[in-house]
């Protein structure tokens, strides 16, 4: 597979997985999702061995995007409500990311499994 199609792939898998994770309830919700798609497309098309850090990387940017607009993303389904806190993707730069407590140091789900966690 030559590194235009890699490219694409990575970018496809990306959206996928992070549509899946946000369970998009508006638009504005699958605009963010294309915006850091396409705001990755660059990065990797520069460095196309980063094709694997791809999904992390979108998943990051969409929950950037989404506290700006309408809170955090994915709350923590593990710590209850009394603290809502997001999750964190980890590896921050690495193959097969992962949604992550902080807090309780457990690993949720990967990124594209967690089904429409809501924000808040």
């Amino acid at each position: 597979m030559n590194d235009m199609a890699r490219t694409e792939q990575a970018l496809h898998t990306a959206r996928a997985a992070v549509l899946a994770d946000l369970g998009v309830r508006s638009a504005e919700e699958a605009d963010l999702v294309e915006d850091a798609v396409a705001g990755r497309r660059w990065w990797v098309e520069q460095w196309p061995e980063g094709a694997a850090y791809v999904t992390g990387l979108v998943a990051q940017d969409v929950q950037d995007a989404l506290l700006e607009r309408v809170g955090r993303w994915p709350l923590c389904p593990v710590c209850g409500d009394e603290d809502p806190h997001a999750l964190d993707v980890e590896p921050e730069l690495g193959e097969d990311p992962h949604w992550v407590c902080g807090k309780a140091g457990a690993v949720i789900a990967p990124v594209g499994s967690l089904g429409g966690a809501p924000t808040g």
